[in-house]
């Protein structure tokens, strides 16, 4: 490389110079030095001046691709292997000729954001989570947070008033003349219990996931980002979002359908025994498949939030991004789950114990005659669940976002892209060379 006047690479001075700066001419050089026929001849042109290091690089020179020089054939025309040790990695020479090795130190990905722009490991997924919790912590927490006083809320008032209140349930409980219409009472009203809560949570999860999924977007390209500008970016699409949650489960559950139907039927009008191993079977295999599809979908939510697609494309592009590596995505969403679990459970048995010792009556006693579960015993538990929750909603919906980033960088560039987005020059054309 000689972009400044009088540099050159020691030794690789143009055609014909004599000297390390590569000036003059020799045939002046040799008339003004005029040896005699018994004067000392002149050094070879190879030889190193005394006021350099004896160690000189070969002649060579450095293109405009920045790569290395070739490095000399060694015996058989075959290259030299590298020094050993870490950091410098093997790569195809930039130079024409037959492929081979050369020693080269690849340049570290731009990290813009909480990730950096290249295939991440499972670790950098967990840690660009984690990260995004840490930089953006007042709208991420704030955002799990709200959801989750909503959500426990009222679970709490629904569970409250089924378990204290319920003369229909405390017939049942106690063993004390319950009809039938107690008993049908007592199961509709768990019915619509259950049936309300589980509605209000998976609405609570739908928006906490949308907001979230894009608030790691942003914190990708290091940019800032507000509950305001992640509810505008998110709202438009939590309808379709409504529709992919109920769909995905809902298609898992009629794969298993399906799949115990012929068990049944055997079992009604054939024999028993034989209808119910089929039954069984059934279940088995159905469930594999619902599990198998159930993750091939699982990133279909980021698909809907970021691209901008329809419920159905949605679908589509999730299965052509999991598709070769179902595996690996299994595993990330496993993690997932069991980092949620253990980090809930972990929150929860303080509370737990608090409510044990506080509450006058807890769910170890409810069947008891005359006990019935306290107030007191279910809002320090709702406590509880709040905590959880609301360090559980950004670990999960960042794993599930950065997972989705990561398959598209590994299956279409998306590095290049979002190197774009975030104003990095130059990243494509470095991304092609590599």
């Amino acid at each position: 490389m000689n972009n400044s006047p009088g540099w050159a690479s020691p030794g690789s001075g143009p055609a014909g110079s004599s000297g390390p700066s590569g000036q003059g001419d020799p045939a002046d050089r040799d008339e003004q030095t005029a040896p005699d026929a018994g004067a000392e001849q002149p050094a070879p042109q190879d030889a190193v001046p005394p006021q350099w290091s004896k160690n000189q690089p070969p002649p060579a020179s450095w293109d405009a691709s920045g790569m290395p020089p070739r490095p000399p054939a060694g015996p058989g025309g075959t290259v030299p292997p590298p020094p050993p040790g870490p950091g410098p990695q093997w790569g195809t020479p930039a130079w024409g000729g037959a492929p081979g090795p050369y020693w080269q130190q690849l340049p570290p990905a731009p990290r813009p954001g909480v990730i950096p722009l290249r295939p991440l490991a499972v670790g950098e997924i967990l840690e660009g989570a984690i990260g995004t919790m840490r930089a953006h912590w007042r709208t991420v927490l704030g955002i799990s947070l709200g959801v989750a006083v909503v959500t426990q809320a009222v679970s709490t008032a629904v569970n409250g008033s089924f378990f204290t209140s319920n003369p229909s349930l405390d017939k049942l409980r106690d063993g004390t003349s319950a009809s039938v219409s107690d008993v049908l009472k007592a199961f509709g009203d768990s019915v619509a219990g259950t049936g309300l809560t589980s509605l209000i949570s998976m609405l609570g999860q739908i928006i906490a996931t949308a907001m979230l999924t894009m608030i790691v977007s942003r914190s990708v390209l290091g940019r800032p980002v507000t509950a305001g500008d992640a509810w505008r970016d998110s709202r438009p699409r939590l309808v379709r979002m409504l529709g992919l949650t109920l769909l995905i489960p809902a298609i898992g559950l009629a794969i298993v359908g399906v799949a115990i139907t012929p068990g049944i039927l055997l079992a009604v009008f054939g024999p028993e025994s034989a209808g119910v191993g089929l039954a069984l079977l059934g279940a088995v295999v159905g469930g594999g498949i619902a599990v198998w599809l159930t993750i091939s979908l699982s990133l279909s939510s980021p698909a809907l939030m970021l691209e901008k697609q329809g419920v159905f494309a949605s679908l589509s592009r999730s299965y052509k991004l999991v598709r070769g590596s179902w595996w690996r995505v299994f595993g990330v969403q496993l993690l997932a789950v069991v980092l949620a679990f253990v980090v809930t459970s972990i929150v929860s048995i303080p509370f737990t114990v608090i409510a044990q010792i506080v509450g006058s009556d807890n769910m170890a006693g409810f069947f008891a005659t005359g006990s019935h579960i306290s107030w007191s015993f279910l809002i320090i538990i709702a406590v509880g669940g709040v905590v959880g929750t609301t360090l559980t909603f950004p670990l999960s919906a960042g794993m599930t976002a950065l997972l989705y980033m990561d398959q598209r960088i590994r299956r279409e560039g998306l590095d290049v892209e979002l190197a774009r987005a975030a104003g990095i020059e130059g990243y494509a054309a470095s991304a092609s060379r590599e």
